[in-house]
């Protein structure tokens, strides 16, 4: 409280007060490094340079991920005591996936906040999840844990998610490992490996998934849908719990890339030499035609 009266004062001496004002509605304080928030609502499509650096709200958005995990599950943990951890892994999944952020990013205006290029909004469903990640990365820089902690609990949370309702709703761990694929670039499919008939006769599925063609998770049920989560389950929990696996996939991504660029680069050569070719040869047409 003393400190929000501090910073109150302090506002009155900044020239800048819209933008302190405009957090303030957001976090409930003051920002004292308004800069950090600003970034944090830097779109990569509109990075800026500075000392010789682009600066975006990706940097801070890597670290807003990792503290909202922590944060998160400081929460769950304490709120819902005695459960499992596969509860309390679920719950901590369903606040901190993308669905979720980007609709809070919504309700508390900072999805409008973010600055894009134009061609980059109808292609970018996750600006405001990723712009509130680094939101809570601004946070930790400015003021530590516990602000974050505290404005997950008392600006979030008890205004914008019903942790009774959001532990009855169904993981769609699907869509957070194809979220996960897509914002770390990598290559995920889904294949099904067999479909037969169980001992009553009803349809039995099996599908695998493979990361950058390194097979990740296995799963069964008696639909396509349900073989698919739960072959997604067990990559998430591939993915959090096996190092190994993660540097493997990564290698392979880094191959892929590589290979890629070098392809690009014969094509490019192969397209140079062609077009030299062809001056050469209207320029011996040329020649003869004035001889």
């Amino acid at each position: 409280m003393f400190s929000n009266i501090t910073d109150k004062i302090r506002l009155l001496f900044r020239k800048d007060k819209e933008s302190y004002l405009c957090f303030y509605k957001i976090l409930g304080f003051y920002p004292r490094n308004i800069e950090i928030y600003k970034q944090a609502l830097l779109h990569k499509s509109s990075s800026i340079k500075s000392q010789g650096k682009l600066l975006n709200n990706e940097r801070l958005e890597f670290l807003g991920d990792a503290i909202l995990d922590a944060v998160v599950a400081d929460i769950v943990y304490k709120q819902f005591d005695g459960k499992r951890e596969g509860f309390l892994t679920n719950m901590r999944s369903k606040i901190v996936q993308r669905e979720t952020l980007n609709r809070v990013a919504e309700e508390i205006g900072l999805a409008k906040l973010v600055k894009y290029a134009v061609r980059q909004a109808p292609h970018n469903n996750y600006m405001g999840g990723n712009a509130f990640e680094a939101l809570i990365g601004a946070i930790y820089l400015d003021r530590g844990y516990r602000a974050c902690k505290k404005f997950m609990e008392q600006r979030i949370i008890a205004n914008y998610l019903n942790l009774d309702k959001v532990s009855r709703k169904e993981v769609n761990f699907k869509s957070k490992l194809i979220e996960w694929g897509q914002k770390n670039k990598f290559i995920i499919t889904f294949h099904l490996l067999d479909e037969s008939l169980d001992s009553q006769q009803n349809p039995f599925f099996r599908t695998e998934v493979t990361i950058e063609n390194i097979t990740a998770g296995y799963g069964e049920g008696y639909s396509k849908k349900e073989s698919q989560q739960e072959a997604a389950h067990e990559t998430l929990a591939k993915i959090k719990n096996n190092p190994q696996f993660i540097d493997a996939i990564f290698a392979a991504k880094f191959e892929r890339e590589r290979a890629k660029e070098e392809n690009h680069s014969d094509e490019t050569e192969s397209e140079s030499i062609v077009s030299e070719a062809e001056e050469t040869v209207s320029l011996e047409e040329y020649m003869q035609k004035q001889a």
